[in-house]
């Protein structure tokens, strides 16, 4: 089963976009090999569902992190031993031989470049596969990678292989050579030399991952059972902010829904954004901007933190909140066990509307002790009239230092009273302005 999550939460979290400064993917994409940019992308786009996958992913790089390897291959010679085994060898033995005559007398009369191609792929292929042998020793022994280690010590220890790699690169290889490994390489032993490049690619990742991982002081998740229905966070932070405040959650069966209060730029909208990165990143096995972190396996992750307005279906930004929800409703209702979060719901109505609908919306969701959930607001009052035993109240303070406010960004146990709204709009100097 797949991990269930849309464009608007990938969105809103800014989770990808190789190209886009400041997403989760940009912070992670330090790996040198094209292969390893696709094997990233995948795990990116497709986290892990099963408890025990994603225990056996983060320890891979929680090993890479403690063994502080380098990416020690030639990228350029990854490329073109990649480029060399793509033009694979047609036809048998002799027919490669033949071939490759044909490719050295044209070589010589024009200026064919096949042949001399032919000689820099299998060059860049043994450098490869040299350098690859010389990893794998240096990671030979018990670890959780020690399976896909030895598997690819078994294809560089096959005898045509090893003999491969002792040969003198810059020495004249006679075409019989050439032809013989060419055939070896693209026809016999395809499947192999491919296991050997995704070892690369996967190298790439895990020493990349693991690097930042150190630099920036992440740590890893524990992967649950769905079942427990726990989020167990210490100094949790946003991964892409530098300096960021961390905050403590506990989230479980009997406290499964967080009712967040707090002012403008207070920081809720940070704090749910650093909670559903966190949960990606954890279901993807990969480090995560937090202290310590165990969670219960979930099935997909749904956010409304921006919802706009969709001039092409004629929704108003009240209506597109209402589809949301209702998205997010049906989702729950269908007895997956999911995070869900909104972030001031009902803002594109009336205040009365809204109160009513954030009240009837939070004590509905938190029927579903089989998800978790997080609404904020800044109508304090709902927070009074709820009654569901299983909401925690929480907010995020604001401290007064004469005329301006000062936030914190530490989570606290209870319901805002701060109002400072028109206090920030005096500071600005708006009404000055405006009747001046």
């Amino acid at each position: 089963m797949s991990f269930r999550i849309d464009r608007q939460t990938l969105d809103e979290l800014n989770l990808l976009g190789k190209f886009r400064h400041g997403s989760v993917y940009h912070l992670f994409n330090q790996v040198k090999t094209r292969g390893g940019e696709q094997l990233l992308d995948s795990m990116f786009r497709d986290p892990l569902t099963n408890e025990v996958s994603i225990n056996t992913r983060s320890s891979i790089f929680r090993y890479f992190q403690e063994q502080r390897l380098d990416f020690t291959l030639d990228v350029q010679q990854v490329t073109l031993m990649r480029e060399y085994l793509d033009t694979g060898a047609t036809g048998s033995a002799p027919m490669v031989m033949a071939g490759m005559m044909v490719k050295k007398i044209l070589a010589s009369l024009t200026r064919d470049e096949r042949y001399k191609k032919n000689i820099q792929g299998l060059q860049a292929t043994i450098v490869t596969l040299k350098k690859t042998s010389g990893i794998v020793a240096i990671l030979q022994g018990n670890s959780p990678f020690a399976s896909r280690v030895s598997s690819i010590r078994k294809i560089l220890d096959t005898p045509n292989v090893a003999r491969l790699t002792e040969l003198d690169i810059y020495q004249d290889l006679p075409v019989r050579t050439l032809a013989f490994y060419e055939h070896l390489l693209k026809s016999r032993l395809s499947a192999e030399m491919e296991e050997v490049l995704q070892f690369i690619y996967e190298l790439d990742v895990y020493i990349s991952v693991a690097a930042v991982a150190a630099r920036k002081g992440f740590s890893y998740a524990t992967a649950l059972p769905p079942a427990k229905n726990l989020l167990s966070v210490k100094e949790l932070k946003h991964p892409c902010i530098d300096n960021a405040v961390g905050n403590d959650l506990l989230m479980q069966e009997n406290s499964n829904v967080i009712f967040l209060t707090g002012a403008n730029m207070a920081g809720k909208s940070t704090l749910m954004k650093s909670i559903g990165i966190g949960m990606y990143l954890a279901h993807m096995g990969f480090p995560v901007a937090a202290k310590s972190m165990e969670f219960s396996v979930r099935q997909g992750l749904y956010s409304s933190i921006n919802v706009a307005d969709n001039i092409g279906l004629g929704y108003s930004h009240f209506y597109a909140e209402v589809v949301r929800v209702k998205q997010a409703a049906d989702a729950a209702a269908s007895g997956q066990r999911l995070l869900l979060m909104f972030d001031e719901l009902f803002k594109g109505t009336n205040v009365k509307d809204a109160y009513d609908g954030t009240l009837a919306v939070t004590e509905a969701f938190a029927e579903y002790q089989d998800c978790l959930f997080i609404v904020s607001t800044h109508i304090i009052e709902v927070g009074e009239d709820l009654k569901a035993s299983n909401i925690q109240f929480r907010f995020l303070p604001t401290i007064m230092e004469g005329s301006h406010p000062r936030y914190t960004y530490r989570l606290q146990e209870g319901i805002t009273e701060d109002r400072q709204g028109m206090m920030i709009i005096r500071n600005e100097g708006i009404l000055e302005m405006m009747n001046s």
